[in-house]
C-alpha cells in the first residue's frame, strides 16, 4: 500500500489521518510545531480525537518537516479556506500547502484536496503551483484528486468514516484509485463524481444551502417577534407537515456554513454573473449578531434598566455548542453591538480556549462569573454543561429583574424573557 500524508491537522485533517492510521502508514504533517509536540503525547485540542483513538491509530506518525513526508506517495491536503476582510476567498493556506506538497513531489504521487474551494480552484490554482514547484507536469508526472471534508465539528455521531464520502479524479484511473483508498476506511460509502469540479461544487453547495435555509428562518423570526409570535413554537406546528425543513434561527458562523457560500459567489461573479438570492442571504445571516444585540437592549429598557454601563452576561463563545471551535464565531458581533450602546459584557466559555479568544478577538473569558451581578444573561451557546442548567439556576447570575435571553431556544416556552 502506498505511503499516505495528511498535510495540515485541525479539525479536518486529524480525525481523517486517525482512520487511516488504523489500516495503514500514515504520516501527519503541520507547520504548528506545538501542535505536532501535542499530538505526539496523545493530546488533541480540538477534542474530536480521544488519546485512546490515537493509540489506537498504529499507523499514524507525526511531523513537522517536509523530510517525513517525502518518501509518501499520496499527500492529502486538509488545510483551512477561510475569506479575508473584504468577504473575499483567502486562499492563502492552500497556496503554502501546495507549495511544500510541490517541494517533495515525486513521479507517480497523487495529491488529493479535501479543503472547501469554488468549482476550478484545484486544476486552476493548485495544479500550477505543483507543476512550478516541484518541476513534474500533471497528468504525466503526478496526479490530482479532490474529495471534500465533511467533517461536523463536535459531533460525535456522524465522525469522517460514518459519512458518505465524494471522490473525484484527475483521470479515469485516479478516480477509481482514489475512490479506492477512502473506500477502505469510509464505512458509510463513497461516491464518485465525474470530475474534480463537480466534486468541488457539490460540497459548496452542501453549505450554500444550509445558510440559505438558516437565514430564511432568521427572517421569519424578525417578522414573527414583530407579530409577537414566538418562532419556536411555529417551527414545531409546522413540522407535523412530512416535508417541512425544521431548520431553527440563529448565528451563522464557523469555518464552513459562514464562509462557503463566498467561495460560489467569488466564483460566479469572477464568471459576469451575479448571484442575489445567495448573497441575500448572507446579509440577513450576518446581520444576526447586532440583530440579537438590539432586541436585547430593547428587552431591558422594558425592564428598567439602564443600558448605558449595564453588566451583561455572555454564556459560550464558540460557533457551535460542544465544541471549541473559535473560528468565525457571531457570537463576537453581539459582543461589539452590546459595547457600542455602552453595555459591560463579560463572557463566559467551558469549552473555548481563553487564550485563542485573547489572540483572535482580543476578547478576556471569564470561567467564574459571579451570582447575582448582571443586568442581563445572554445564553448564546448552549454547550451541554449550559444547556442543561434551568432557568432559575441561569437567573442565579442575575440581579432582580434582569432579562434572560435564550438565544438558541433550549429553555422551555415560556421560561426565558426572549429568544430568537
Amino acid at each position: 500500500m502506498k505511503k499516505i500524508a495528511v498535510v495540515g491537522l485541525g479539525y479536518v485533517g486529524l480525525p481523517l489521518a486517525a482512520a487511516f492510521g488504523e489500516k495503514r502508514e500514515i504520516v501527519g504533517f503541520d507547520i504548528n510545531k506545538k501542535r505536532i509536540a501535542e499530538l505526539k503525547d496523545g493530546v488533541d485540542f480540538t477534542r474530536e480525537v480521544s488519546r485512546e483513538e490515537l493509540a489506537v491509530s498504529k499507523g499514524l506518525s507525526f511531523t513537522d518537516s517536509l523530510e517525513g513526508i517525502r518518501d509518501c506517495q499520496i499527500f492529502i491536503v486538509t488545510v483551512p479556506t477561510p475569506i479575508d476582510e473584504f468577504k473575499s476567498p483567502d486562499l492563502t493556506p492552500l497556496v503554502k500547502a501546495s507549495e511544500s506538497v510541490g517541494k517533495v513531489l515525486k513521479s507517480g504521487d497523487i495529491v488529493i484536496y479535501e479543503s472547501t474551494v469554488y468549482p476550478g480552484a484545484t486544476e486552476e490554482v493548485c495544479i500550477p503551483i505543483l507543476e512550478k514547484i516541484s518541476g513534474l507536469t500533471f497528468n504525466k508526472d503526478f496526479f490530482a484528486g479532490y474529495s471534500p471534508e465533511r467533517i461536523n465539528p463536535g459531533d460525535k455521531e456522524h465522525r469522517v468514516t460514518s459519512i458518505k464520502k465524494v471522490t473525484s479524479g484527475s483521470t479515469p484511473a485516479i478516480a477509481d484509485e482514489v475512490d479506492a483508498l477512502y473506500a477502505g476506511v469510509i464505512t458509510a460509502g463513497t461516491y464518485k463524481a465525474s470530475s474534480i469540479k463537480v466534486a468541488e461544487a457539490a460540497k459548496v453547495i452542501e453549505n450554500t444551502q444550509r445558510d440559505l435555509n438558516i437565514a430564511l428562518m432568521n427572517e421569519l423570526s424578525m417578522i414573527f417577534s414583530k407579530l409577537k409570535i414566538d418562532t419556536h413554537e411555529v417551527i414545531a406546528a409546522a413540522s407535523t407537515k412530512w416535508n417541512f425543513l425544521p431548520f431553527k434561527p440563529g448565528l451563522v458562523g464557523g469555518h464552513c456554513i459562514g464562509v462557503d457560500p463566498y467561495y460560489l459567489t467569488h466564483k460566479a461573479q469572477a464568471i459576469g454573473y451575479h448571484p442575489e438570492i445567495i448573497l441575500a442571504g448572507r446579509r440577513v445571516n450576518d446581520n444576526m449578531g447586532p440583530y440579537a444585540a438590539s432586541e436585547l437592549v430593547k428587552a431591558m429598557i422594558k425592564a428598567g434598566h439602564t443600558v448605558a454601563n449595564a453588566k451583561v452576561l455572555i454564556m459560550g463563545f464558540t460557533f457551535k455548542e460542544n465544541c471549541p471551535d473559535l473560528r468565525n464565531t457571531r457570537v463576537i458581533d453581539v459582543v461589539k453591538e452590546l459595547k457600542e450602546f455602552g453595555c459591560h459584557v463579560d463572557i463566559t466559555d467551558c469549552w473555548a480556549s481563553s487564550e485563542e479568544a485573547h489572540e483572535e478577538y482580543g476578547v478576556k473569558l471569564d470561567q467564574n462569573p459571579q451570582n447575582g451581578f448582571y443586568d442581563a444573561v445572554l445564553l448564546a451557546v448552549p454547550h451541554r454543561e449550559y444547556a442543561s442548567l434551568t432557568s432559575d439556576e441561569l437567573r442565579q447570575f442575575m440581579k432582580p429583574g434582569g432579562v434572560l435571553f435564550d438565544l438558541k431556544g433550549v429553555l422551555p416556552l415560556g421560561e426565558a424573557d426572549l429568544r430568537l
